[in-house]
């Protein structure tokens, strides 16, 4: 699949500006992530742009409806990696891009966060200050801390490391993700 047909999809059943925008962003950092690592870019960053596809339009059903359209088209390490993007559902985690989505996906959408409440954005936000505002519970606190730190324990990465990762693989897209 390429990321103009991973793009129609995501358009198709995305309308939210902020879901979008997550997409976006575990799609950039998807991408780096392949990069380091050798991997597919191009799978990778599918991954990253669909893996809430179908929350907005379907919240209870997620993320079944967008694993069932990617399984059709025979899509199957895709849609495996978004069907086991959250710990709680039990799915195994077979590969590296399955671990990676899961690292990607929270801590992700907390940097964003954590750029939004700072004056220079994510130009001067480092690892210490998002370590810090993990530990203030309050803050963003939707966001589940032990499964960012199951991500980061699954990819095999130190916590400091993975966030300056995350940070440096976003700077370049901050005006486009609004975060700087």
């Amino acid at each position: 699949m390429t990321i103009e047909e991973a793009q129609s999809i995501l358009t198709d059943l995305t309308k939210g500006e902020s879901l979008l925008r997550h997409a976006r962003s575990v799609e950039i950092v998807m991408r780096a992530y392949a990069q380091k690592l050798g991997e597919d870019e191009e799978e990778w960053a599918v991954t990253g742009l669909l893996h809430d596809a179908d929350y907005e339009k379907h919240p209870e059903e997620h993320p079944n409806v967008i694993v069932n359209q990617l399984n059709e088209m025979g899509e199957t390490k895709i849609a495996h990696a978004i069907s086991a993007h959250y710990t709680k559902w039990g799915v195994s985690y077979t590969n590296t891009l399955d671990k990676a989505l899961l690292a990607c996906d929270e801590l992700t959408g907390f940097i964003i966060a954590c750029c939004q409440v700072r004056p220079e954005g994510i130009n001067t936000l480092n690892s210490k200050s998002v370590i810090k505002k993990l530990k203030q519970k309050s803050f963003a606190a939707k966001v589940e801390r032990d499964e960012v730190q199951a991500g980061a324990d699954m990819l095999d990465v130190p916590m400091k490391e993975h966030i300056d990762f995350i940070i440096e693989a976003l700077k370049p897209h901050k005006e486009e993700l609004k975060i700087g």
